[in-house]
C-alpha cells in the first residue's frame, strides 16, 4: 500500500550506466535480489553513509574502497544486510568484491558492496558468487526500473525518478532509484539510492551537489525515527553528455545542474515516505518563524516523531491537543507559547497558542481525512523555516514489522 505514488515510467537511460539484476536466491520465494551497476571509466563518484555507529560491513568496506579509488562497479544485495555480523561480515564483503573483480578485471577497491535486509545474519557468499557470472552477462543501459525493483525489501512499489535539462545546448539526463519504507530518519540519506547523471562535472562539485541535494531531501523524511546500519547514497556523473566541465560553483550549469539533482532526489525521497511501512497517509510538516533551521527541525521532527500524533492521523481524528503538546515538548526552552499558530492545510487550529475562535472539529476532521495533509505551525521568532516529509502509524506497520523476520 502507497499513498499516490504509481510505478515509474519512461525512465532514462544514462550514457556510460550499465545494469542488470539477477536472483541469488537469498529470499525464500525466488525474486531478483542482486543488482549490478556498471560505471565508465573516469566517471565520477561520490556517496554519503549511515551516521549509525552500528554500520553494516559494506558501509565499512565501500567507505575505504571509495578512499583508494574510483569505483567500476556498484554490488547491492537485499534480503541480508550483513549488518552485525563482525569480522566475518567484512570478509564476507570482500569476497564478493574480489570474485567480481576476478571476473571483470577491474580492482577489487573498485567495486562497491550495498546490502539491505535482515540484520545479524551472515552473507550468502557462495549463492551470490555464484550469480555473478550471470548477473555481468545480462549487463544493458535500459535496467533501471529492474534495479528499483530488485533493491526492495518491504517496500511495496519501486521508487525510480528520471530528469532532463539543457547545458550549453546539449541535453543532460539524470535518472535515480531507491528503496526503503521503514527505520527511516537516515540523518545522511536513505536506506539505499543511486543517482546518475551524464553531465560533465568535477568530482568536488558532486561532492558539493551531493550534500546539498541530500540535506534538502533524505534528510527531511521521517517514518518511525529510527535510523537504520546500512544507509547509503550515491551519485555518479559520466561525463558522457560532453558539456564543458563544470568546475566552478558561481557556474550557472552547477546551479542548473544543482536544482534538477535536488529535484529528483526529493521526489525520491518522497517516495519513500509515500510507501512508508503501514502508511495511509502522507503528511507535510512546514514549521516557520524560527530563530534558525535547527529549532525549526526540532519542532517538526517532534510532531513527526509523535506516537500520538502519528496514530491520530491514522484515525483522522483532529486531536490537536496531541500536536500542541509535542511544539511545546520540542526543547525550545524559551518558545514563547502564546505567539504559536497551527493550520491543517488552510483551516486554523491554534492561534496565538489557543484554540482558534473560527475552528471546528467538523473543519479538521474534514483535513484528517484526506491522504495528503500539510500540518503547518508558526512560532513568530524569527525568519528561518524547515519543511519534513513523514507518515502516520497505522495497525499494519505494527504487524509488517512484527512479522518481519518470520
Amino acid at each position: 500500500m502507497s499513498v499516490g505514488l504509481e510505478i515509474p515510467a519512461n525512465l532514462l537511460s544514462i550514457k556510460g550506466i550499465r545494469l542488470a539484476v539477477t536472483s541469488a536466491n537469498i529470499y525464500v520465494e525466488k525474486r531478483n535480489d542482486l543488482t549490478l551497476i556498471e560505471i565508465s571509466e573516469s566517471s565520477a563518484v561520490s556517496a554519503v553513509f549511515t551516521n549509525n555507529l552500528f554500520c553494516a560491513a559494506p558501509v565499512k568496506l565501500a567507505k575505504k574502497n571509495l578512499e583508494k579509488s574510483e569505483p567500476r562497479y556498484l554490488l547491492i544485495n537485499a534480503g541480508n544486510a550483513n549488518a552485525g555480523t563482525g569480522k566475518q561480515g567484512i570478509i564476507n564483503a570482500s569476497n564478493i568484491c574480489e570474485r567480481l573483480s576476478e571476473l571483470t578485471s577491474c580492482q577489487e577497491t573498485e567495486v562497491l558492496p550495498f546490502s539491505t535486509g535482515v540484520i545479524g545474519e551472515h552473507l550468502p557468499v557462495e549463492k551470490i558468487n555464484e550469480a555473478l557470472p550471470i548477473i555481468i552477462e545480462n549487463l544493458s543501459n535500459d535496467n533501471w526500473l529492474e534495479a528499483a525493483k530488485a533493491i526492495m525489501t518491504t517496500d511495496t512499489i519501486p521508487k525510480a525518478v528520471s530528469s532532463q535539462l539543457s547545458i550549453d545546448g546539449l541535453t543532460v539526463s539524470i535518472t535515480g532509484v531507491a528503496k526503503g519504507a521503514g527505520m527511516i530518519r537516515p540523518d545522511m540519506a536513505t536506506m539505499l539510492s543511486f543517482v546518475a547523471t551524464d553531465a560533465n562535472i568535477s568530482k568536488s562539485l558532486l561532492d558539493k551537489i551531493l550534500s546539498s541535494a541530500v540535506n534538502q531531501s533524505f534528510n527531511r523524511i521521517t517514518i518511525d525515527g529510527d535510523t537504520s546500519t546500512n544507509d547509503a547514497c550515491v551519485i555518479i556523473s559520466t561525463g558522457r553528455a560532453n558539456n564543458s566541465l563544470i568546475d566552478s560553483s558561481d557556474n550557472v550549469n552547477y546551479l542548473a545542474l544543482e536544482n534538477a539533482v535536488l529535484k529528483v532526489c526529493r521526489e525520491l525521497a518522497q517516495a519513500i515516505v509515500r510507501d512508508g511501512e503501514g502508511a495511509t497517509k502522507f503528511i507535510t510538516i512546514d514549521v516557520s518563524g524560527g530563530k534558525d533551521s535547527e529549532e525549526c527541525l526540532k519542532v517538526a521532527y517532534k510532531i513527526a516523531e509523535s506516537p500520538l500524533v502519528k496514530t491520530a492521523f491514522t484515525a483522522s481524528d483532529a486531536n490537536w491537543g496531541r500536536i500542541l503538546a509535542a511544539v511545546g515538548n520540542s526543547g525550545i526552552s524559551d518558545l514563547d507559547v502564546d505567539k504559536v499558530d497551527i493550520h491543517l492545510d488552510d483551516v486554523c487550529i491554534v492561534k496565538n497558542g489557543g484554540r482558534c475562535e473560527s475552528y471546528t472539529e467538523a473543519d479538521g476532521k474534514k483535513i484528517m481525512s484526506q491522504d495528503e495533509i500539510r500540518l503547518s505551525v508558526k512560532l513568530d521568532r524569527g525568519l528561518s523555516m524547515e519543511e519534513i516529509w513523514t507518515t502516520d502509524l497505522s495497525h499494519e506497520y505494527i504487524t509488517i514489522n512484527a512479522e518481519y523476520r518470520t
